[in-house]
């Protein structure tokens, strides 16, 4: 299937089309980013997104955390469509898992698109959307910490951004966002109270 035909199916159908027009047992991020076409930045966000989702999951989240961060870099920089160099685009994704990945993430992606609807537009294009790009950065980049269970809130977060970019809703683009700054303050208060007992535990 070409990506003009993608860009006509409804989000939770892409994933099933993609996995299925796939050319071997693995496909690059370069050829996934080749299908999307329409609206790239936020399909090619939730692509990546959808696995990080997934509890205690520790390996597949910190290798697509990279392409995540630079692809959300791109939106703080206003780029019209994202890029990707060739040390990031080569990397594969299994067929299976992208359909393993489309058959579950399939059911809660209907709910959204059921929810969702143009609203707060402003959110999800220039110039506030670089404001999105850069929560999405610091989100991307929580997603790295090398903590199992770390992954899937941010996960949450971008997956909730990318379907409010996808849809021009900017409640889900809010809702995302508020998702993933509390959890990156939870991240900093429970960092900063881990520092403290153990100067206290050391005595300083």
């Amino acid at each position: 299937m070409t990506a003009y035909a993608i860009k006509d199916l409804a989000i939770s159908d892409r994933l099933d089309q993609l996995a299925e027009g796939a050319p071997g047992s693995a496909v690059s991020l370069a050829w996934i980013l080749g299908q999307l076409h329409e609206r790239a930045f936020g399909l090619f966000l939730l692509v990546l997104a959808l696995p990080c989702c997934i509890p205690f999951l520790y390996g597949i989240p910190q290798i697509v955390a990279l392409p995540l961060m630079f692809v959300s870099a791109q939106i703080l920089m206003g780029r019209e469509t994202p890029w990707l160099p060739e040390r990031l685009a080569t990397r594969t994704v299994a067929v299976d898992g992208l359909r393993n990945l489309a058959r579950r993430a399939g059911p809660w992606l209907r709910q959204i698109e059921a929810f969702s609807r143009p609203r707060q537009t402003q959110l999800t294009r220039a110039p506030l959307d670089r404001f999105v790009g850069l929560a999405l950065v610091l989100f991307s980049a929580s997603i790295l910490v090398p903590i199992p269970g770390t992954n899937t809130v941010p996960g949450f977060a971008v997956v909730l951004v990318s379907m409010g970019l996808l849809q021009r809703d900017g409640l889900l683009v809010i809702l995302g966002t508020l998702l993933g700054t509390a959890w990156i303050a939870s991240l900093i208060f429970a960092g900063a109270t881990l520092a403290s007992l153990i100067k206290g535990w050391m005595g300083f």
